[in-house]
């Protein structure tokens, strides 16, 4: 069995969840997404992950998401732990999927709640159960009921972690803070809470979360992290200072479907195309506007995208 604990004390901080980036063509571009890797780990981005919500993996073939993995764990070179996406609709991908993140060299797997089907507590338990008891590998649930349309409950979440020891954490991409609150009461303090909603990437660390895995990590890592980092070290201010910095910029980036305002503003900056696959695409002139408008205040823009 992988030694849990140091798991636990090494997965904490901003885990950032990269994009995928795309060619025109719509192929992925392996270049840009080595070189925004490198890019993360310089600003202090404290772990990577892929192919979550934020990488498009309904968007990818399972071969492409195998791919994308080895080519992230190739370039993190242990750097920096790294914590996949493995999780789909489907039981026995994500179970494929969660054993190559093992064969890979993970530090753990982030496995999202089924998507569209909708199961109820009791497959959910069993879906997880399996997952877990399949590998020798860390296991971070991912519960966001607003693309799944199915809510984990506390009362399931407790019981996967009392009866699968490698489930040590889970990613809350929930709006509900009592929730949340409820999660450290009934799994224990150590278990892994790690805010998914950006404006609850603050407050989760003030109930004992271990961190975030906050879409906006893309635009300004640094700022992200640090907003971990000034916690740590008690300086609850400049914590509290960074939280509200980042609103104005949380809330363009969600003025569509992630991770659509993200590659917008990624290749404002000149780091990407910005290019999605159907059925997702780029937002409209408009909400494009918004984003060029705010991220002036956080990052210096090419000279011709400032212009427009």
């Amino acid at each position: 069995m992988a030694d849990l604990q140091a798991a636990k004390e090494k997965l904490r901080g901003s885990i950032a969840p990269i994009i995928t980036p795309f060619k025109e063509d719509g192929s992925i571009d392996y270049s840009k997404f080595e070189q925004l890797i490198d890019w993360h780990i310089h600003s202090g981005t404290h772990a990577i992950s892929v192919t979550g919500t934020t990488g498009e993996p309904s968007s990818l073939t399972v071969e492409e998401r195998v791919e994308v993995m080895k080519t992230a764990s190739k370039t993190i070179d242990n750097r920096v732990p790294f914590v996949p996406g493995t999780g789909s609709t489907n039981h026995e991908e994500t179970m494929y999927l969660t054993k190559k993140a093992e064969e890979i060299g993970a530090d753990a797997a982030l496995v999202i709640v089924p998507y569209y089907n909708k199961p109820s507590q009791h497959a959910l338990y069993k879906h997880f159960k399996r997952v877990a008891e399949s590998v020798d590998l860390p296991i971070i649930i991912y519960n966001i009921p607003g693309r799944t349309a199915t809510n984990l409950h506390v009362e399931t979440l407790a019981k996967l972690s009392k009866d699968c020891p490698n489930i040590i954490g889970v990613k809350e991409s929930n709006k509900d803070f009592e929730h949340v609150n409820r999660v450290l009461l009934n799994c224990g303090r150590d278990f892994l809470l790690y805010s998914g909603i950006e404006l609850l990437c603050y407050p989760m660390l003030a109930i004992g979360g271990a961190g975030h895995i906050s879409a906006t990590a893309n635009v300004v890592p640094s700022k992200v992290a640090e907003i971990y980092d000034a916690w740590k070290e008690g300086d609850v201010k400049r914590a509290q200072d960074l939280h509200y910095d980042l609103m104005p910029l949380n809330d363009v980036l969600f003025k569509d479907t992630n991770p659509a305002p993200l590659k917008a503003a990624l290749g404002m900056m000149g780091r990407i195309e910005p290019v999605l696959r159907l059925p997702m695409d780029v937002p409209t002139k408009e909400i494009q506007d918004e984003i060029r408008n705010v991220l002036r205040d956080y990052v210096d823009l090419p000279d011709e995208v400032t212009a427009k």
